[in-house]
């Protein structure tokens, strides 16, 4: 029986798409890659332009299963601010149980990204973007949900 792991969306199939994996042993986080290369543009290039920056979701093909009582959670990698300026807009992602094979995009995972640098930055395909961590979380004494997934992508504060 699966416990938790990757398996690439139907849409990225036979596109070379890699299932993340751990660098080392003692890594915690599994190394997420670019499923198309893009382009995020420099805040500052777009301010300058009268132009109100927003994040570019950058796609891995990738979905994700887990536990009952788990979460992925994706984070940038240590090199992306320092070295090429990009940082997670949201800060941490929260990829839900329940996100995987929904009905909106099978489970997709995307991350956010801003440009603070003064410069577009290119994301090439295959080119690992940021890591992902399966983790245990607690519910309250008293957790009434009955609420079901009805959607992808931030779908699940919609009524």
């Amino acid at each position: 029986m699966k416990q938790r792991g990757f398996e690439i969306i139907t849409q990225y199939i036979d596109q070379g798409i890699a299932i993340p994996q751990r660098a080392t042993k003692g890594a915690a986080g599994y190394d997420f890659e670019a499923a198309e290369t893009v382009v995020v543009p420099s805040i500052w290039q777009l301010q300058a332009q009268g132009i109100a920056p927003k994040p570019v979701l950058v796609k891995t093909g990738i979905k994700a299963y887990m536990a009952e009582n788990e979460y992925l959670e994706l984070v940038s990698r240590s090199s992306n601010p320092l070295k090429r300026f990009l940082m997670l807009a949201n800060g941490v992602g929260v990829i839900d149980r329940d996100y995987y094979n929904n009905e909106g995009n099978e489970g997709h995972i995307m991350f956010q990204f801003l440009n603070f640098g003064y410069e577009e930055m290119v994301i090439e395909k295959g080119e690992r973007i940021g890591q992902g961590i399966f983790k245990p979380f607690l519910l309250a004494d008293v957790d009434d949900v009955e609420n079901e997934r009805t959607g992808g992508f931030g779908s699940s504060g919609k009524n």
